[in-house]
């Protein structure tokens, strides 16, 4: 038989270090890892108190189920009826995209803010990362309509300062002039209303090499220019500073023209089934433990 370890007297923490620990937690400016161990420690003590166990036992409970309550994710299911139709038809035109014809991943970033920060951003000095205020001044908003293209990675952009079906026939318009005559365009888009407008529907219909894609609801994880928007606010939009939005907008083009000279696809690599096998192994494990 082993020989038990040594056994380790329960910690205790006061009201003075309890309220450090807290302020550790609240604090904008404190370590990732460091505040994940106030909250640990902070969590398992408030759960001692309200089911009468030990700090201790409930460390021990935690360690052996693996369970962290300090930690918290996301998520939605897609209600759509056509769910799985639409999956394999997005996906079908990643994997395997018609002959003669340009497949386009389409969508809107709205509302993107012209952001100034409150005093001066400090740059990094050794030993010292860059800071900045908390706070910013906003100096208004524009709409960027995106259109990535599948095979090449290319973006084609337009700036507006308004949403509506009106900017985004106007987009369809560019995308018209600006895509070979000669080929097909497939748009992969959401169900936003701008998108399905007797105006839209009416320049479709005088375009018939346009055919149109939509991703089911709730699902903007199918299509891929969320993942270049992505690239666009870590890498220009995040850090920032804009004192105006035309300055905004041209920094945006910028950044667009940037990218355009050196466009780099991303790679689509599940297939339908291996997508729908995933969602589905993941109703059932929500649905046999009751929270479904």
């Amino acid at each position: 038989m082993s020989r038990p370890g040594p056994r380790i007297p329960p910690l205790s923490v006061t009201d003075a270090q309890r309220a450090v620990l807290e302020g550790w937690v609240r604090r904008r400016t404190t370590a990732q890892a460091l505040a994940q161990r106030s909250r640990i420690v902070l969590s398992t003590r408030s759960m001692a108190a309200s089911t009468g166990m030990s700090q201790s036992a409930i460390s021990r409970i935690w360690r052996a189920f693996a369970l962290a309550p300090h930690r918290s994710q996301t998520f939605k299911l897609s209600t759509d009826p056509l769910f799985i139709d639409k999956v394999r038809d997005v996906v079908g035109l990643y994997l395997d995209p018609p002959e003669k014809a340009l497949v386009l991943c389409v969508d809107e970033k709205s509302q993107i803010q012209a952001l100034d920060r409150s005093q001066p951003v400090l740059p990094m000095v050794p030993g010292v990362p860059e800071r900045r205020s908390h706070d910013y001044v906003r100096a208004g908003t524009t709409t960027l309509f995106a259109a990535l293209e599948v095979a090449t990675g290319k973006v084609i952009g337009s700036l507006h300062r308004r949403h509506r079906a009106v900017e985004f026939k106007k987009f369809l318009t560019k995308l018209d002039k600006e895509v070979p005559a000669d080929l097909d365009v497939h748009l992969i888009l959401d169900n936003y209303v701008t998108h399905k407008t007797p105006v839209i529907k009416k320049w479709l219909l005088a375009h018939p090499r346009f055919h149109l894609h939509f991703t089911p609801t709730s699902s903007s994880w199918l299509n891929l220019v969320e993942r270049w928007f992505a690239e666009l606010t870590q890498k220009k939009l995040k850090r920032g500073v804009h004192r105006s939005v035309q300055a905004l907008e041209r920094d945006i083009r910028s950044w667009l023209a940037d990218w355009n000279d050196d466009p780099r696809p991303f790679v689509w690599t599940k297939t339908a089934d291996e997508i729908l096998d995933k969602v589905a192994a993941y109703c059932r494990r929500i649905s046999d433990s009751g929270h479904y």
